[in-house]
């Protein structure tokens, strides 16, 4: 069963192009290197200032497992750090169909 992340993520003031830099880079990372990730894309509100959410979609729970156990994804967590503006909002979906 596929399964669906959405990843809410909002960004100090003035970090934006900090974010999105190093967020492209882990982007083209899970693409090159998870076959299990059929989507990975950062997307901006266009109603919340300095609101990201990231849409996800993996083949299955191992999948989406591999994805976190990642060298890449975990050196990943420092930058976040320094731009985040509070913890991330993470919801996790259950692919219908």
């Amino acid at each position: 069963m596929t399964i669906g992340v959405i990843a809410t993520l909002k960004i100090q003031d003035g970090k934006a192009g900090e974010f999105e830099a190093f967020f492209g880079d882990l982007a083209k990372q899970v693409r090159a290197n998870e076959a299990g990730n059929l989507a990975y894309q950062l997307t901006k509100s266009r109603t919340e200032a300095n609101t990201y959410k990231v849409l996800e979609l993996y083949k299955d729970q191992d999948a989406l497992t591999l994805h976190g156990g990642t060298d890449y994804f975990k050196a990943a967590g420092p930058k976040f750090g320094a731009v985040l503006a509070g913890r991330p909002e993470i919801e996790y979906l259950d692919g219908v169909g």
